[in-house]
């Protein structure tokens, strides 16, 4: 790709920030009834190709309601065409909704209509930071996450495209003994899960669905405003392949006022032969299947699991927020004494550290054999960063870079996408409703 740019007289924005974490880094703290409005004229790189972009990004939030929209209009700086690409079906009208959310992930009623990009189900054994868009950047899925809690028993659930069947997945859990009074005892668990992919290769011609299943327990040893720890027992099994068990534990630590959060995971797990923890990951929607260059035809995610050993291996994630000054997020695993078996997850936000700056990143790597092999670029990683200046209380200069591959259809390769765009964003922050 050509990495020189024109530089053009920027007027607002050409993007919206990168939305790790579901909301504007710029809309202000402490305060849920907002909105933010980006969006504007700049210029777009994608696939070497030069683009006079006039998007519009805003988001929404109304108490523990939110949604975003998404506007794309690119203009090719050598034909003056507009890009085909983001309006030629009719599906790309409906996912001008990027997103509406009502709650958040753990409260007692949570929803989630769009994009969905860091789905969990249950410890994250079978399904953990799922995406429904890393690799279609033309062809957005919208998506869906429902989860209700009403103490003695709840849900989680998700499907990944409402416009066609493909994954879903969800988990049911009871409390036996909620009523019961005992302090810690009540809040024992005991959960089922199940998540399928019925079409991995999107033909429907061709039967190659895949399902996981899966028993868990929980067992909260300290409950309270400010400190929580959990210890739990997974064990899952993809049908007609291996299964595993995993042991864990979970501790998080937040605040008074919100001022802070934190959370870790701990987990070790063991797994049996042709079995593979984590099996809907960041990385699925790539891997769920790929077709190959030349005579080698193609291969689906669940073709890796014969050679997949009996192993045993390690999961560690941290997670923290302090006083809306900065996000982070980091997981790693690997198996003991299999090579090129580390994945790695990092995302953090910057928002209001440094007055009137923001940065965010985010990063996902697969393969990993070394600590100097976990940051390079190639069709193993995926990565985004974002920097943004605010000039004045409506006015934010930003730059955005993503780093990104997709399958070649004539040469059926992947090869990298990079899209390079360069923005001065107007963003007007607005209260909704009573105080």
């Amino acid at each position: 790709m050509s990495k020189k740019i024109s530089l053009l007289l920027l007027l607002f924005g050409a993007t919206a920030p990168v939305n790790l974490f579901g909301q504007s880094a710029f809309l202000m703290p402490n305060q849920t009834n907002q909105g933010v409005f980006m969006g504007g004229l700049g210029v777009s790189v994608i696939d070497d190709e030069t683009y006079v972009a006039f998007n519009f990004y805003p988001e929404f939030a109304i108490g523990k309601l939110g949604f975003g929209l998404s506007i794309p209009f690119r203009f090719n700086t050598e034909t003056g065409d507009l890009r085909e690409e983001d309006w030629n079906e009719t599906y790309d009208y409906f996912r001008i909704l990027r997103f509406v959310r009502y709650g958040y992930k753990r409260d007692p009623f949570y929803a989630r209509f769009g994009e969905l990009d860091a789905t969990r189900i249950g410890h994250g054994f079978i399904m953990n930071f799922y995406n429904n868009n890393i690799i279609y950047y033309d062809r957005r899925k919208i998506g869906l996450a429902l989860d209700m809690d009403a103490g003695v028993a709840g849900f989680e659930s998700m499907t990944s495209n409402l416009g066609r069947a493909e994954i879903f997945g969800g988990r049911v859990y009871y409390r036996p003994l909620y009523e019961s009074g005992t302090i810690v005892l009540k809040n024992l668990a005991i959960g089922a899960s199940y998540v399928t992919d019925i079409d991995p290769d999107e033909n429907r011609n061709t039967s190659d669905g895949l399902a996981e299943y899966g028993l868990d327990i929980e067992l909260p040893l300290i409950k309270s405003p400010i400190f929580e720890t959990i210890v739990y027992a997974d064990y899952a099994k993809i049908s007609q392949h291996g299964s595993g068990k995993a042991v864990g534990i979970e501790m998080i630590l937040e605040g008074v006022g919100g001022t802070f959060e934190f959370v870790a995971q701990l987990e070790r797990r063991y797994l049996n032969a042709n079995f593979k923890a984590n099996y809907f990951n960041a990385f699925y929607e790539i891997d769920r299947f790929r077709l190959m260059p030349g005579a080698a035809g193609a291969f689906r995610k669940e073709d890796l699991l014969a050679a997949q050993p009996k192993t045993r291996g390690t999961f560690g994630l941290l997670r923290g927020s302090f006083i809306n000054t900065i996000d982070i997020l980091g997981t790693y695993e690997r198996l003991d004494g299999v090579p090129n078996s580390g994945i790695l997850h990092l995302q953090a936000i910057v928002p209001n550290t440094v007055p009137k700056m923001s940065l965010r990143a985010a990063y996902d790597r697969t393969g990993i054999n070394s600590f100097a092999d976990a940051f390079r670029l190639d069709q193993r990683s995926v990565a985004r960063f974002g920097f943004g200046y605010k000039l004045n209380p409506f006015i934010v200069v930003y730059m955005d870079y993503i780093w990104t591959y997709k399958l070649d259809p004539v040469s059926g390769e992947y090869k990298s996408q990079r899209r390079v765009e360069p923005q001065l964003a107007f963003v007007y922050p607005f209260s909704i409703g009573g105080r």
